[in-house]
């Protein structure tokens, strides 16, 4: 079995334990608009970028486009989040940064580029993608997005995410974050939880940041 080592991400603690939900069948999201914000976070920095494109409708797990300052309610969704965004010029993913909001725990991945397309599911196993090897991560469930087209590397195969691919979280639920895979257009970054709960997903623009918000 392969290993990976822990590297650690000091993050504020979570203020309040909020809901969990029980799982139920996949379906895609509704991007719908909010005024919101992420609170100050830690880690890698943003890079500049624009969002385009539009998802197809359905109405479950909410998809948030933010652009303003505020905290939200814990999220209450968990079904699949699928959606598709054209786009020439695929984003370079940047790293992950960490956040403890009241009843949510925040991961942002920051992005170079437009926004891009990505599938936000549950998975019962992280691994590599390419190898299929396991990744050597302990956790209550599992939380995986995959954003097609993107890259975590430029066109000289330089890394643009540094640092080891799991980082220790230890939020009041998110317990690590791995770079799953930068393979054949596809970067997937999946979340060690403690325990299955709702999350939600929100994009934010200028720069792009891909938000995913799962409740304690």
């Amino acid at each position: 079995m392969k290993r990976i080592a822990v590297a650690t991400v000091l993050v504020p603690l979570a203020l309040v334990a909020a809901c969990s939900t029980t799982p139920s069948s996949p379906s895609e999201a509704t991007i719908t608009p909010a005024v919101t914000s992420p609170a100050p976070l830690t880690s890698s920095p943003a890079s500049s970028a624009s969002a385009s494109g539009s998802p197809s409708p359905r109405p479950t797990t909410t998809v948030t486009a933010s652009t303003g300052s505020s905290d939200l309610p814990p999220p209450t969704g968990t079904k699949q989040v699928q959606v598709k965004h054209p786009s020439a010029r695929p984003p370079l993913v940047m790293g992950v940064r960490l956040a403890a909001h009241q009843g949510y725990d925040r991961v942002v991945i920051d992005l170079r580029g437009p926004m891009t397309g990505y599938t936000v599911d549950w998975v019962k196993q992280i691994v590599q993608d390419g190898s299929g090897e396991p990744i050597d991560v302990k956790g209550g469930a599992y939380l995986q997005a995959s954003l097609t087209p993107a890259s975590a590397h430029t066109e000289e195969g330089k890394p643009t995410w540094g640092g080891a691919p799991v980082l220790q979280a230890d939020l009041t639920n998110v317990r690590g974050v791995v770079r799953a895979g930068d393979f054949e257009g596809v970067v997937t970054v999946a979340l060690v939880l403690r325990h299955r709960a709702a999350f939600r997903v929100i994009e934010q623009s200028n720069p792009s940041r891909l938000v995913i918000d799962v409740a304690h």
